[in-house]
């Protein structure tokens, strides 16, 4: 039986392929002036709606931005590497590091904070096996002025309770660090990671370009009896993380 042929690459997609392979090698540098749909058109003697199409597929990579008054340019925003083992071992937070210095090192944030009681949701009171009421420390992080992940974490409040875990600062080393002083240290975690479309709302927090998706990362934490000590629902940029696993064999 005959095999099918295979189908040419569409003109846009050849043209998007160019310009990336442009960005990729610094030809088109960070903040660079990238070749608009006119520019396009007349170059590659397409329609303009090729020319669009090209360049919405590199938007949707997190590659280039349209930028009021410039144009369109090449995205100076880095991604963030997240070293998923490492950041999560005991002697980061030991040393009075947060886990955020592994990810970012010198490069500027903020962190958002809200901490409140509330009722376990009905999820999260599965997954800690209690239906007591739970801390709720909500986070909004921003690197160089743009949001790039919200985070929920929920906590038993027999555990919170009466903790620097129930303030915005949870102090040196953190919040695993709090729960190893109250005997409870972290030395377990599982990392679940999907990646979906945003909700509109997401999409226009997080300044995704059409097509962009999010990681969707529920860690549990579990301390050394096996109890799940914290349950924490993160959502990340998909344009811009790397998620790195490192493992010995």
């Amino acid at each position: 039986m005959p095999s099918k042929p295979q189908r040419e690459p569409r003109r846009y997609q050849e043209i998007a392929d160019e310009l990336r392979a442009k960005i990729e090698s610094g030809e088109l540098p960070p903040g660079g002036t990238v070749p608009g749909e006119n520019t396009l058109m007349k170059v590659h003697d397409v329609a303009r709606s090729t020319a669009r199409q090209a360049l919405d597929v590199l938007r949707s990579e997190g590659l280039i931005e349209s930028r009021q008054g410039v144009g369109i340019t090449v995205r100076e925003f880095r991604p963030i590497r997240r070293p998923a083992v490492q950041r999560l071992s005991s002697e980061v937070w030991h040393s009075g590091r947060s886990i955020w210095d592994i990810d970012l090192e010198d490069r500027p944030r903020r962190v958002e904070v809200e901490v409140g009681e509330v009722d376990a949701p009905e999820h999260v009171a599965r997954l800690l096996d209690s239906d007591e009421r739970m801390c709720q420390r909500s986070r909004r992080f921003y690197v160089e002025g743009k949001l790039i992940q919200t985070a929920v974490s929920y906590l038993p409040m027999s555990l919170a309770g009466g903790t620097r875990i129930m303030e915005p600062d949870t102090g040196p080393g953190g919040m695993y660090a709090r729960l190893e002083e109250i005997g409870h240290r972290p030395t377990r975690f599982k990392e679940e990671i999907r990646t979906r479309m945003p909700t509109p709302h997401e999409a226009a927090e997080l300044q995704l370009g059409p097509g962009t998706p999010v990681f969707q990362i529920m860690r549990l934490a579990a301390d050394q009896d096996g109890r799940v000590v914290e349950v924490n629902e993160m959502t990340l940029a998909g344009s811009d993380y790397i998620l790195e696993y490192v493992f010995s064999s």
